[in-house]
């Protein structure tokens, strides 16, 4: 099979594209024929070494994917076999992500993608939709499972509405009945955080954005999916409630982040930090199992009319794909892996 590979810490230029051994699924395990692989920040960072030393020889890398079982392992429920899955966390603690024509993986990181939901769609879950999910179910108040209703009456604020994740943050949002504000830098990303499905949008770089929200929101934001918290802070404690919740999975721009402890003391906010590495497993099944509903629900679509564009390169132009995920490529990078 053709596999993209790392040996060395680096730039794109460390991925090569090789032909290796078909692998076989051990007890627990399936093999699945990816489709297509999708490409996150995180994937780009763990190859350059930015968030942790290299665990194995050789990586292949990538944790999201989608495609179809085509052999399992002891244990695993033969009639799996030709079901079509997404995958999330692949190569997560392993040396074999979705980077390659076959891939294998824990047969419970292997989840059940509707015949309705194409392989695109698959392989844009995983670490977006697990993020989000994790986001908006950390509120002190709020609910820990997502579902049509779970979030009735709250506001919900997703920070950069145009990206992966903060796309995921309106959809499942929007599903659980929350009202959805959306932070832009522009028409064009309000165009697209519209379209995933929020109520409102707000050009940071504009106005008075605190004054616009809080018209929106009277009592501030319950939830804040953040983004860059460094760059955002100030704006998100202008528009929290008391007791609200920010939620951040990231720090773009990488600006320190000052805290004015006796102002987050009379709020009494919440400082969420996430990441899906060390979730830890009651969380990560949680989410996994709401995603999969809201994806059998049809609330999860993909694409430009969606709000978010897919950016596509074939198997052998990997490198690329991380290069357009390093610059900030709008939309959703995938690799088109078989046919």
């Amino acid at each position: 099979m053709k596999a993209i590979i790392y040996r060395d810490l680096g730039g794109p230029e460390v991925l090569q594209l090789l032909d290796r051994d078909l692998p076989t699924p051990g007890p627990g395990e399936v093999r699945v024929r990816v489709a297509v692989s999708g490409v996150n920040p995180t994937d780009w960072k763990t190859r350059s070494g930015t968030t942790r030393p290299k665990q194995f020889p050789e990586v292949t890398p990538h944790l999201d994917g989608a495609g179809t079982i085509d052999a399992v392992g002891e244990g695993v429920d033969r009639s799996r076999v030709g079901q079509r899955v997404w995958l999330f966390m692949a190569a997560a603690g392993r040396p074999t992500g979705t980077a390659a024509e076959f891939t294998v993986v824990p047969a419970e990181r292997a989840v059940p993608l509707p015949d309705e939901a194409g392989f695109d769609i698959g392989a844009s879950l995983g670490v977006p939709a697990l993020t989000a999910h994790r986001a908006l179910t950390v509120a002190e108040d709020g609910p820990r499972r997502l579902r049509p209703g779970a979030l009735d009456g709250k506001v919900v604020l997703a920070a950069g509405g145009a990206g992966a994740v903060g796309h995921a943050v309106i959809q499942l949002a929007r599903w659980a009945g929350a009202t959805v504000i959306s932070t832009i830098s522009g028409p064009e990303k309000a165009r697209l955080a519209t379209s995933a499905g929020a109520h409102h949008v707000i050009n940071y770089r504009e106005g008075d954005p605190a004054a616009e929200i809080r018209e929106i929101a009277p009592d501030g934001v319950d939830i804040i999916a953040e983004v860059a918290l460094g760059a955002n802070l100030a704006l998100d404690l202008a528009v929290l409630r008391t007791r609200g919740t920010i939620a951040t999975y990231a720090n773009d721009g990488d600006k320190p982040v000052e805290l004015d402890v006796p102002q987050n003391m009379m709020l009494n906010t919440r400082l969420q930090f996430l990441v899906l590495y060390t979730v830890g497993p009651e969380a990560l099944t949680a989410a996994v199992d709401d995603v999969a509903a809201a994806v059998l629900a049809g609330a999860l679509p993909v694409g430009e009319e969606h709000g978010l564009p897919l950016v596509r390169f074939p198997l052998d132009r990997t490198p690329d794909a991380h290069r357009a995920v390093e610059s900030g490529a709008v939309g959703k990078v995938l690799v088109d892996v078989t046919a």
